[in-house]
């Protein structure tokens, strides 16, 4: 049986992606709710821009793989996954004489606010630049919303580093898979001149039997007495999930970062064993990660 790794983050962020907005107004992406909330979001393709870029900042990844076929923007055909850790993660779709496919193997979703917008705007001007020639200030609008967000990943380990004919070494396949949760454990997002932090203050997952996105739209939040918590019961419910006979919460993991969850003194109970660090959450799954490639220390 294969394996897959699966976990949702939480982080704080603020006005992570804007639509095309309408006259000087910069409207962000948002998702109205049958309940009247308006949810902003960033969307999985602004979360994987910065996988991406901060994979060939910081490991080198080669982003030397786009040409431009019959006035289509795609991957090269001479390039494989052995060249590109993205085509190998995020897949790829090349036509031509003969069209080539490869699925997504590292599946994002989109980062939605946990926090409804509340109709929040920004005025901006460019006085500074206008009083240098003694001009009239442009005027601008962009909508603001700072929030908890939550997005989930999926990862199918028996699918990274093979496509065809091509099956990569088991060294190479666990390299990828560690600078990956390496990336998402620092991930950052430089928007209008500020670099905002999607880095995890929660997070839950572990490494199972099947490539399923368990906590998916669970993770709710709660406010009392200006303290965020944490629904600890709907994670629960969540974790009574089995597969094949065997229990999720045994494989399941929680990291997060103290002073931010009201309740967090409840996460221990979460998994009847004791919640760890953002870096012990991720220290957990790369060994496992390491074990299931069978790959030494």
């Amino acid at each position: 049986m294969g394996k897959a790794l699966s976990f949702t983050v939480v982080f704080q962020g603020n006005s992570l992606n804007y639509g095309e907005g309408i006259a000087n107004i910069s409207e962000l992406k948002k998702i109205h709710r049958g309940n009247g909330d308006v949810l902003t979001f960033a969307s999985r393709q602004s979360i994987r821009y910065d996988i991406v870029r901060l994979g060939n900042e910081w490991f080198g990844w080669n982003l030397q793989t786009v040409d431009k076929t019959k006035g289509t923007l795609q991957f090269r055909e001479d390039v494989t996954i052995a060249d590109s850790v993205e085509m190998d993660f995020f897949g790829y779709l090349k036509t031509g004489k003969s069209s080539q496919k490869r699925p997504a193997v590292a599946r994002l979703s989109h980062a939605v606010s946990l926090e409804p917008y509340r109709s929040d705007m920004e005025f901006l001007n460019n006085m500074g630049l206008a009083e240098r020639i003694h001009e009239t200030p442009n005027l601008a609008n962009i909508e603001q919303h700072e929030s908890l967000y939550s997005y989930t990943m999926t990862i199918d380990l028996d699918k990274v580093g093979i496509d065809g004919d091509i099956e990569l070494s088991k060294e190479i396949r666990y390299t990828r898979v560690e600078q990956l949760l390496e990336i998402i454990k620092l991930l950052n997002r430089n928007i209008r001149g500020r670099q905002e932090s999607l880095a995890p203050l929660f997070i839950i997952g572990g490494l199972y039997p099947v490539a399923n996105s368990f906590f998916l739209g669970r993770i709710k939040l709660e406010t009392k007495a200006h303290k965020w918590m944490m629904n600890v019961k709907g994670l629960n419910d969540v974790l009574e999930t089995t597969f094949v006979g065997q229990s999720i919460r045994d494989q399941t993991y929680i990291g997060y970062v103290s002073g931010v969850f009201g309740n967090e003194a409840e996460f221990d109970s979460v998994l009847n064993r004791k919640a760890g660090s953002i870096e012990d959450f991720f220290t957990e799954l790369k060994n496992e990660v390491r074990s299931y490639y069978g790959v030494n220390q």
